[in-house]
């Protein structure tokens, strides 16, 4: 069996520079956010129902409320008293516990908001 005197020198693994290695250039773009930037608002309170993400549980989730900080914080608890369960605020979007889609929508058309219930 003969063997190759350039067999010997060659690179078999580098953690440098190659194929494998991940420069900065390579690596993946970050995801764009689903939500709306701040500029992009069209004044419409959208109300969801969604499941995913928490165990098949039941979420109101209101999105696009202008209220910010303190506002917000208190317009998410008349909301939670109204519908008598827990919440958060999440991303600017304020997340009730169980579908009251309904309920939430009729106090906040009372309150002068123009509301889409949106999705499911």
């Amino acid at each position: 069996m003969s063997r190759d005197p350039a067999r010997k020198s060659r690179l078999v693994y580098s953690t440098e520079a190659g194929p494998t290695a991940r420069p900065a250039d390579r690596r993946p773009a970050p995801r764009p956010s689903t939500r709306p930037p701040d500029g992009l608002r069209d004044g419409i309170v959208r109300i969801f129902r969604e499941r995913g993400g928490r165990g098949g549980k039941v979420v109101t989730v209101i999105r696009g409320l202008p209220e910010r900080g303190d506002g917000l914080e208190g317009r998410a608890a008349d909301l939670r008293r109204l519908c008598g369960a827990g919440g958060t605020i999440k991303d600017a979007a304020v997340e009730i516990q169980g579908d009251h889609r309904e309920r939430v929508a009729e106090r906040l058309r009372a309150l002068g908001y123009t509301v889409k219930l949106a999705g499911g």
